[in-house]
């Protein structure tokens, strides 16, 4: 196995117990295996350079950088550059399920959310949190300076999750608060109606902003592992109801797989990026599915 790959791998990032040496080792991982992806020679180091297009000046051609990755860049300027994003963490009591990986649901958002903020610090784009369960919980405005991270990542080191979902009359909230077109970046395991979801979400791409919604379930909660009678437990309101597993397993899919494709084609009819998660997936697909819609936007 490559560096980069056991960088990426949930249960090693379980054994650090700093948040920021994790956004930092998940990033490095990240960055270090980008040479076999679409994003070969984009780095930290050039967060200031973008792609050279017919009718740039020449003078502005970064050679040092063709030099290392045999492509044209220019440098960008600041107005250029700059995108304002706000991570909207879903810390509802359903996100700290997990089955058998080492990583909860919101660990593994936590992660993310601490690499995420790592990046757009360090390529100088301003960067928020907004927490929230039942109602919001705690905001952070969107700044590009250092010290924003170790805000937020002290932010998301204290929060635990607690409390009932109400994504939907969260991200109206959101939207009174947020007055400038911005990324949002929504991380959740989406437990609740969909429809007020899709709703609350179209509203948002009406007032002028891009969306990346991640939608990260439980491994378990995706392969249905379970044999025999199962006691299935709703976390938020302690409802149970013992099934026998082999008999609900084939729907049980087939309603999950129903629910993420009408996630996936209602966002893509919103335009907006939907991308599905489970808590075993390494890192590198949620930050480069990130990265993807992020370089779409210059």
């Amino acid at each position: 196995m490559s560096s980069a790959e056991q960088y990426l791998k949930p249960e090693v990032i379980q054994n650090i117990a700093r948040l920021d040496l994790r956004a930092k080792f998940i990033v490095e991982g990240f960055l270090s295996g980008l040479h076999a992806s679409p994003f070969h020679g984009f780095s930290v180091e050039f967060s200031e350079h973008r792609r050279y297009n017919p009718g740039d000046d020449p003078k502005d051609i970064d050679w040092q950088v063709f030099a290392r990755t045999d492509r044209i860049y220019v440098k960008k300027y600041q107005a250029e550059t700059n995108i304002t994003g706000y991570v909207l963490m879903d810390m509802s009591r359903s996100m700290a399920y997990t089955y058998r990986q080492d990583l909860t649901k919101f660990d593994y958002c936590v992660c993310l959310a601490a690499a995420i903020s790592y990046m757009m610090i360090h390529q100088q784009d301003p960067v928020g949190l907004i927490t929230f369960d039942d109602k919001l919980r705690q905001s952070l405005p969107a700044r590009s300076r250092r010290s924003q991270l170790a805000n937020i990542l002290a932010v998301l080191q204290q929060s635990k999750p607690s409390g009932d979902t109400n994504i939907s009359d969260n991200l109206k909230q959101v939207a009174s608060m947020i007055r400038h077109r911005g990324l949002l970046m929504l991380m959740s395991d989406l437990l609740t109606d969909p429809d007020d979801v899709i709703d609350s979400l179209r509203m948002l791409r009406y007032s002028g902003h891009d969306i990346i919604l991640f939608h990260v379930l439980d491994e378990a909660e995706v392969t249905f592992p379970f044999s025999g009678s199962v006691d299935l437990i709703e976390p938020e309101s302690s409802d149970h109801q013992i099934v026998d597993a082999a008999g609900i397993r084939s729907d049980y899919i087939s309603a999950l797989n129903d629910l993420r494709e009408r996630y996936r084609s209602e966002c893509f009819a919103l335009g907006i990026d939907y991308v599905p998660l489970d808590t075993s997936m390494p890192f590198d697909k949620a930050l480069t599915e990130y990265l993807y819609q992020r370089q779409a936007r210059f």
